[in-house]
């Protein structure tokens, strides 16, 4: 019988691990994939948030789990590992979300060397690390499948002009690193596709943050002038990131590999 189009979205008995599974975009993607029936594994630096994502999500949907994790860190990675699988007894889907990106704020002449080479280690290293050795776990799983979240800026260069004088200006530590991501996905997705196993990554746009409301210059010049650049005519929303979240878990999207999906409301297009 062929699958119906439920089907190839459901996720129900699948365990999935989000790192970073409390922040902005990885509480929403815990949602969306708790909502289509996985077991979500929240997974970040401050325990306590984690425990709190995970217990909403246990009470709304299914069970879930709370990991504390630094990514840098193997041994930390390690455990985040064991964790999922003594509970859950295997890993079908990997969300590299977490990131750390330094330098904002700063001209490009006064950037420190040392904020380069953290924003590589937080942002290409970590995908790195957790990828590898979450995989043998996945390779237990009929369904593997990987999503990097990098972003637009990986792909297209800030237009500073956006920024004002929030401070906010996005640096060249961060580009530069979501660039990383984006190659290392399509390099993994060649070296795992003959296992089946998928990997893909998502570009995020800019999304609107409340916590920044009171920063200088961001709901004055910031959003007005990023909405305007982008054909959609708004920043993402709090749901953006649920549909391409579950889409590249699924097996609806079965037969994609090695792509960057770029989800930023058509700012890339001009």
């Amino acid at each position: 019988m062929t699958e119906t189009v439920w089907d190839l979205f459901d996720l129900t008995g699948r365990v999935a691990i989000v790192t970073g599974g409390y922040g902005q975009l990885g509480s929403q993607m815990s949602d969306a994939l708790a909502e289509a029936g996985a077991n979500v594994v929240v997974a970040a630096r401050t325990y306590e948030k984690c425990e709190a994502k995970a217990a909403e999500l246990s009470a709304e949907h299914n069970e879930a789990l709370a990991v504390e994790v630094d990514v840098t860190d193997e041994a930390s990675v390690e455990r985040m590992v064991s964790e999922t699988t003594d509970r859950f007894g295997g890993i079908d889907v990997l969300v590299n979300n977490a990131y750390g990106a330094y330098g904002y704020g700063d001209p490009f002449e006064e950037i420190d060397v040392e904020d380069w080479r953290r924003t590589l280690e937080e942002v290409v290293t970590q995908t790195f690390l957790c990828s590898q050795t979450a995989l043998p776990a996945i390779r237990e799983s009929d369904h593997g499948s990987i999503i990097n979240i990098a972003s637009h800026y990986g792909v297209v260069a800030p237009d500073h002009r956006v920024y004002g004088d929030s401070d906010m200006n996005n640096p060249p530590t961060y580009g530069a690193a979501k660039a990383g991501v984006i190659q290392f996905t399509r390099w993994l997705a060649s070296y795992l596709a003959s296992e089946g196993i998928r990997v893909n990554s998502i570009s995020p746009g800019g999304f609107y943050n409340e916590a920044f409301e009171d920063v200088e210059d961001y709901t004055e010049t910031f959003v007005p002038e990023y909405e305007y650049r982008t054909p959609l005519g708004r920043m993402g929303d709090e749901t953006d990131m649920k549909g391409i979240a579950v889409y590249l878990a699924s097996e609806a999207s079965k037969w994609m590999t090695g792509q960057n999906v770029v989800l930023d409301g058509g700012w890339t297009v001009w």
